[in-house]
């Protein structure tokens, strides 16, 4: 049986920083439940699973130059067909001016539009307060909505004060929030056929140049 890929995608500026932190944590959960056929579509019980993270910052300059030339660098092509190939995707930003940052947008904005469709996807963000966090849904869950993606119901926020912290009456800890949105994914990725990403996965120049002429 071929092992599951799971896929994390981390815009975290910084190094280290709490966004690559709530990837590492995000993937973890999943690759328990995914592993344990917690699930629910697993036979047998285990099922071994690929991790791999991309830290965008890494890739900052080949995803600038690849807007503006519309031709990707091989450690970008890599990376998109990583994400494009996954069975899950986990997509984690932090949260600038009330919406994901422009690294993140940037980085989807090359991939075809249809190279996501029915993928698996959590979203999840970090930001400095609580307040920023219906960007998950009013910018994030509307993203994926648009390239067709399956995005699962628990979006995961976790602002400065939600670290080590178990929550109160009204609201789950970060830790119940990642664990309720891993079983999710977990479902989801488990439950469809393998992925097969598209021969190219990549926004062919000519879109990519009428793009910039429009914006």
């Amino acid at each position: 049986m071929e092992p599951l890929k799971l896929v994390a995608v981390s815009a975290g500026l910084g190094q280290p920083s709490s966004t690559r932190l709530l990837a590492d944590r995000l993937t973890d959960a999943t690759r328990h439940h995914l592993a344990s056929g917690g699930g629910g579509g697993c036979e047998g019980g285990t099922r071994a699973v690929e991790i791999r993270v991309i830290e965008l910052r890494d890739l900052a300059t080949d995803i600038a130059n690849n807007l503006v030339t519309g031709f990707p660098s091989a450690a970008l092509r890599e990376a998109i067909e990583a994400v494009t190939g996954a069975d899950g995707l986990i997509a984690v930003t932090p949260i600038f001016t009330a919406s994901y940052s422009g690294l993140f947008k940037s980085f989807f904005d090359v991939i075809d539009n249809t190279a996501l469709v029915g993928k698996p996807v959590l979203i999840a963000a970090t930001g400095g307060t609580a307040r920023h966090s219906l960007a998950l849904e009013h910018a994030m869950r509307p993203l994926f909505v648009y390239l067709r993606a399956l995005v699962v119901p628990t979006a995961v926020y976790a602002a400065s004060e939600d670290w080590g912290t178990g929550g109160d009456t009204r609201t789950d800890g970060l830790a119940a929030r990642i664990a309720r949105a891993a079983e999710e994914l977990a479902g989801l990725v488990s439950s469809r056929p393998a992925a097969a990403g598209p021969t190219d996965p990549v926004i062919p120049f000519e879109q990519q140049l009428a793009a910039l002429r429009l914006g």
